[in-house]
């Protein structure tokens, strides 16, 4: 097998509000990690931040008055040797200002809000437990 990987930057945006982190359930229309729990996320086509910013309106509604951006953490990677990629995380970790649900896109089938020790109980995109933990 090739170990030669293409690498890819994402950001992905984590929002809280009550204790709680909102995730939702990627829909079959996505190309990677189908029917799995994620934080916002999305290919990067601009800086980081402005990035983030983008997804986080595009998949919920959201616009960046409704945030407060707690913290930007360590850039990590991930190598999925069945898709190929090494994905080049960026995460985030915001506030959600307003009481709202978000307004889904073609993204996302559903959401959810969990306590942070719940996440590890879900079936979720490699390492978002410990994206979400390298926040804290």
């Amino acid at each position: 097998m090739d170990n030669q990987s293409c690498t890819q930057p994402v950001v992905t945006a984590f929002l809280i509000k009550g204790g709680k982190v909102l995730l939702f359930k990627r829909s079959q229309r996505v190309g990677s990690y189908r029917g799995c729990w994620a934080a916002i996320s999305g290919h990067m086509d601009t800086a980081p931040l402005e990035q983030v910013y983008t997804e986080i309106t595009e998949e919920t509604g959201y616009e960046p008055e409704d945030l407060v951006l707690l913290k930007e953490g360590q850039v990590f990677e991930y190598h999925d040797t069945v898709l190929g990629i090494c994905w080049q995380i960026h995460p985030f970790l915001f506030h959600l200002k307003v009481n709202r649900q978000p307004q889904m896109d073609w993204e996302h089938v559903s959401f959810c809000w969990v306590f942070p020790a719940e996440i590890a109980s879900l079936s979720t995109v490699p390492l978002l437990k410990e994206a979400f933990e390298s926040l804290s």
